[in-house]
C-alpha cells in the first residue's frame, strides 16, 4: 500500500499535528513569562505567513521568528502588558467594594485594560510583520484599536471565547492546551491581513 502525501485527509491530519506541536511549543516558550511577547509575535508571524496560501513551515519557522522578534516584542509587550495587568487587578479590587464610585472606577479600569490588551495583540502582529522602531510600533499598536474597532473586537474575541469556555466548561482546557492558541492565532491572522490590506500594506 502506498500513501499519497497529497491526499486531502493525510494533508489535513499532518496540518493538525503541526498545529498541535506549534501550540505546545508556544506554551513552553511562554513559561518564563517575560518571553510571552516574543512567543506571541513568533506565533503570529508563522500563522500570518501560513494564512497566505499556506506559505512557510509554521513549526520550523517558529524559533527563528522568536529570536528575530525577541527584543522588540519584549519591549512592546512589557510596555503594554504591565499596565494591562495593573488595571485588571485594580478593576477586580474595586469591584469588590460596595461604593458606586469605586464600581465606576472598576468599569473604567476594566475597559482600559481591554484596550491595552487589544493594543498588545496588535503590537505583537506589528512586530511580526514590520521592522519599525519600538516607539513607532507602540504608537501604531495604541492607535489601531480605535481606528479598527470592529476588527479589533474580532481579534479580542478569540482569547475571550477560549477563556470563557475554559471557565464554563473546564474540560475544554485540554482542547485549548493542545490547539487553541495556534488555531486562534491562525484565525486572527486573516483579520490582521485584512487590516493591513486596507492600509495598502
Amino acid at each position: 500500500m502506498e500513501i499519497n502525501p497529497e491526499n486531502r485527509a493525510i494533508h489535513g491530519l499532518s496540518t493538525f499535528i503541526v498545529f498541535v506541536a506549534l501550540n505546545l511549543v508556544y506554551l513552553v516558550t511562554c513559561i518564563p513569562i517575560v518571553t510571552i511577547g516574543a512567543a506571541t509575535s513568533a506565533l503570529y508571524e508563522v500563522t500570518l505567513r501560513y494564512s497566505d496560501e499556506e506559505g512557510g513551515r509554521p513549526l520550523s519557522d517558529f524559533f527563528p521568528a522568536f529570536g528575530r522578534n525577541f527584543v522588540p516584542a519584549t519591549a512592546v509587550s512589557l510596555s503594554l502588558l504591565v499596565p494591562t495587568v495593573a488595571l485588571a487587578f485594580s478593576a477586580v479590587f474595586w469591584f469588590s467594594a460596595p461604593e458606586p464610585l469605586l464600581t465606576g472606577l472598576a468599569v473604567i479600569a476594566l475597559l482600559a485594560a481591554g484596550y491595552l490588551l487589544a493594543a498588545f495583540l496588535h503590537g505583537m502582529a506589528l512586530v511580526a510583520v514590520f521592522r519599525n522602531t519600538v516607539r513607532q510600533t507602540l504608537k501604531n499598536a495604541l492607535l489601531l484599536p480605535a481606528a479598527e474597532p470592529v476588527r479589533t473586537f474580532g481579534i479580542l474575541a478569540v482569547p475571550i471565547i477560549a477563556i470563557t469556555f475554559m471557565v464554563v466548561f473546564p474540560p475544554t482546557m485540554l482542547l485549548v492546551g493542545t490547539i487553541g492558541f495556534s488555531v486562534g492565532a491562525y484565525v486572527s491572522a486573516f483579520i490582521f491581513r485584512s487590516i493591513y490590506k486596507k492600509y495598502g500594506v
